[in-house]
């Protein structure tokens, strides 16, 4: 009898959908504390593309303002920093050649000040004085030609409409014919991260579709990956960190997925962030619903953001764009919580792009649509000032 009414409960929980079973991953409690960030009257937030803490707790702001330009083509980004109180220090870079499109903002373990900026196609190492020390990668010519957004791919188009007669490939758009890879040459870069012995490994990005490595001198010795969905493929590699084993997780956006390589390129495994989308719970600020898309920058649980806690015993968290909710992920890939919903009240997020996380019970947001840094302080066993 006993081993019958074992059989029967297994074949209950083998029948269970897995939409269910994923629901059972617990809400954290947490509260968002009010206005974190202090500025100048004189400077704004625009669309926030990073966000990073020193060893001294100060963070970093990389955020889309100082917009200067024309309203297409514009430049923007600034790079801002903050003391532990949140009181506004200084702008650093400003006038930086570099300084285009911000995309994300790191800093190792000298307190060096890494920025990483999509429109210029750079990665810059700044030291902790605030000066710039690296570049990798080169800005585009003033000229735009083949660079963002004026790839043949969008030029045919606009031939084409204007009525010449353009014959435009099958598959137009700046992946096809599929770009060279070349050392030292990005094409739109969104992260940097480090190993334990100060190797650096640049996610690259929107159109490279690979990982770039260069040495604690910087110098670059290795790339890996190629557009496409197999193993050490990648959609948009949109994020990267590494662990203290030296393993280098990357954000697979577009494939919905976070991959696993050990620090030579060789795939070692992946994981999926897999939890439903409850529609009655908030509403986002930006785009369609996708509840059941399973591809794409725009499917839930596709890692938009990540961030590995320090220390021997890590977590990730991982934010995503839609339904714009933040998950805390054991580095096997465990689902261990998830916080939030969309909207545009504290609690809430729209288009998570940036998350640093100092530890487990505090984590920094940047968020795209909603133009700011929320400051989340776990709570446990209690809820937070708006119930989640």
């Amino acid at each position: 009898m006993r081993r019958l009414f074992l059989a029967l409960a297994f074949a209950a929980v083998a029948l269970v959908p897995a939409s269910t079973q994923q629901a059972a991953v617990p809400e954290l409690p947490f509260e968002s504390v009010p206005n974190p960030l202090t500025m100048p009257n004189d400077i704004h937030f625009g669309e926030i593309g990073g966000v990073a803490i020193n060893s001294k707790k100060h963070i970093f702001v990389f955020s889309r303002g100082n917009v200067s330009g024309a309203a297409y083509m514009a430049q923007a980004a600034q790079l801002l920093e903050f003391d532990a109180t949140g009181k506004f220090v200084r702008e650093i870079g400003k006038n930086n050649f570099a300084l285009s499109y911000a995309h994300a903002v790191r800093i190792d373990k000298q307190d060096n000040i890494w920025i990483v900026d999509k429109g210029s196609n750079m990665i810059v190492k700044f030291n902790p004085q605030g000066r710039a020390e690296w570049m990798f990668g080169r800005k585009g010519e003033s000229s735009h030609l083949d660079v963002p957004p004026d790839y043949a791919s969008q030029i045919g188009v606009i031939l084409k409409r204007a009525g010449l007669p353009v014959e435009l490939p099958a598959n137009n758009n700046p992946r096809n014919p599929v770009p060279v890879h070349r050392d030292n040459v990005f094409n739109q870069p969104t992260d940097v991260a480090w190993d334990s012995k100060g190797n650096s490994y640049f996610s690259d990005g929107y159109v490279n579709s690979r990982v770039g490595k260069a040495n604690a001198r910087g110098e670059w010795v290795a790339s890996w990956g190629s557009l496409g969905t197999g193993p050490g493929q990648f959609d948009t590699p949109h994020g990267i960190a590494v662990s203290p084993a030296d393993e280098v997780y990357v954000a697979d956006r577009g494939n919905r997925r976070v991959q696993v390589f050990d620090t030579e390129g060789k795939y070692l495994r992946e994981f999926t962030i897999d939890v439903p989308v409850d529609l009655k719970r908030g509403k986002i600020v930006y785009g369609a619903e996708s509840p059941n898309a399973k591809t794409g920058s725009q499917a839930p649980g596709a890692p938009d953001a990540l961030c590995m806690t320090p220390g021997p015993n890590p977590v990730l968290f991982v934010g995503d764009l839609y339904p714009s909710r933040i998950y805390k992920v054991s580095l096997e890939g465990k689902v261990l919580g998830v916080f939030g919903q969309p909207g545009r009240n504290l609690g809430e997020f729209g288009w998570i792009h940036a998350i640093a996380c100092p530890s487990e019970d505090e984590i920094w947001v940047g968020e795209l649509i909603n133009w700011r840094v929320q400051k989340l302080v776990t709570k446990k066993g209690a809820t937070s000032s708006r119930r989640q």
